[in-house]
């Protein structure tokens, strides 16, 4: 493979709907190919013939401009929309067709080919536990509505831009999770011991850390060239945490590698809460 198909490649997601299924699946499997950039281009609520005719014209176009194939990852429910899709000349991987067909032989029945057909399957109670969950979530971030506490499920601590606030929310929208999190300031980290509004709930209190390349990273997008974001703060707050865990016995998960879904699903896996929840 020349040198440029290997370091770079258009991926074009194509969606009747939102996008987000085939955006969650395809960077799964890309995230498997390292060392090439994947340019996302995401084509939601192509619902309609003229609809799938234009993506396959902007996928058509970008072709001749590219040194290699665009790859198009699909869940187009609708069969003439898919063959519309199919001919396009990239390399169009059509995740509908892939599981559906072997289902249609086992079940001895065609699939219904209706589009949104998911939104029927919501329960009631399912979506309402959700919505308070997000409620709650987003009512106790960065260290808000500490009085509350105790009807948490969760309180994620540590440091400033360690990815609290996204992980809590991926646990409640997820796996309805009441996820707290509280911020470790400069402070707390001194005196070595849990903060008092965790320390009354430190059976639901997990630690968050990162590496101090990348929080140094993060924090200088958000406050450049600050003494914030300076690598030496940076690793003298996280040595100060860990050892604060360490010494309150928390379990402590890693951020620095994981993508929020892997978080999310490693704490409600481990602390049992959520739709992991043991009957």
């Amino acid at each position: 493979m020349e040198e440029s198909n290997s370091k770079r490649r258009v991926v074009f997601l194509v969606s009747d709907r939102t996008g987000i299924s085939v955006e969650i699946l395809s960077r799964n499997l890309l995230s498997q190919f390292e060392g090439i950039t994947f340019d996302h281009v995401t084509m939601p609520f192509v619902d309609t013939v003229d609809k799938a005719n234009a993506a396959r014209a902007e996928i058509n176009r970008v072709v001749v401009m590219e040194a290699a194939p665009p790859l198009v990852f699909s869940t187009l429910v609708r069969e003439d929309l898919r063959e519309i899709l199919a001919g396009c000349d990239a390399i169009v991987m059509d995740f509908f067709q892939a599981f559906v067909t072997p289902l249609e032989q086992e079940l001895g029945m065609p699939a219904s080919q209706t589009m949104g057909r998911t939104h029927g399957l919501i329960d009631a109670g399912d979506y309402r536990a959700r919505i308070e969950a997000v409620d709650f979530t987003l009512s106790h971030d960065d260290g808000l509505g500490v009085p509350d506490y105790a009807a948490a499920d969760v309180i994620l601590a540590g440091v400033s831009r360690s990815g609290k606030t996204p992980t809590c929310l991926y646990l409640a929208l997820q796996y309805h999770v009441r996820a707290a999190n509280y911020p470790l300031t400069p402070d707390d980290l001194a005196q070595g011991m849990l903060p008092a509004p965790l320390e009354h709930h430190q059976a639901k209190v997990v630690g968050l850390t990162i590496s101090p390349q990348r929080l140094q990273q993060i924090r200088d997008r958000r406050r450049p060239g600050s003494a914030y974001a300076g690598l030496r703060q940076c690793q003298t707050e996280l040595r100060q945490a860990d050892a604060l865990f360490r010494g309150a016995s928390l379990p402590v998960f890693d951020a620095t590698e994981a993508s929020i879904e892997e978080l999310a699903t490693n704490i409600s896996h481990t602390l049992q809460i959520g739709r992991h929840r043991q009957s």
